[in-house]
């Protein structure tokens, strides 16, 4: 069995990270498995959580309020997700379901915000990392506003 801190010296979100860091991490997670169509979490519920995807599709979205769900985007093994544990006030500002089975790595967010306090190098290599993650999810909602306004779509995005 591999162990959590191997998970994720061999995910690209941790790729290049100091493995005294990557131990550190590691002592807060655990793995979870996800079945077809279970929520992961819902947006305004406490944020308490951070999903590395190990194999498996989770999408993100919002509530429609006539439209029913919404989803912003699917995203897959390699990817992370639930970033509202680092940023106040730490409540969920989207929805996570998974499409199908999802193996992950669970990691609490309390005690690893915690860390990053005591750590404020670790707090920053991190939250460089989960910046970069933020802007490329903006970017995907921005090309799926202007396909929606356009007349003629930009480019196929990934759902």
């Amino acid at each position: 069995m591999t162990s959590i801190e191997d998970l994720l010296k061999e995910h690209p979100f941790f790729r290049d990270l100091n493995a005294s860091y990557i131990q550190s991490i590691a002592r807060y997670g655990r793995s979870i498995e996800f079945a077809a169509q279970e929520t992961v979490f819902r947006e305004g519920e406490d944020a308490n959580h951070f999903y590395i995807i190990l194999q498996g599709k989770v999408a993100i979205n919002l509530h429609g309020s006539h439209r029913g769900p919404i989803t912003i985007q699917t995203i897959d093994s390699g990817d992370i997700f639930g970033w509202s544990w680092l940023i106040p006030p730490y409540k969920w500002r989207f929805n996570a379901k998974a499409v199908e089975t999802t193996r992950a790595i669970v990691l609490d967010g309390k005690s690893l915000r915690a860390e990053c306090e005591k750590d404020h190098r670790l707090g920053y290599e991190l939250f460089k990392r989960i910046a970069q993650v933020i802007s490329k999810r903006l970017e995907h909602a921005r090309i799926q506003v202007l396909d929606v306004y356009c007349e003629k779509p930009l480019r196929k995005t990934k759902f």
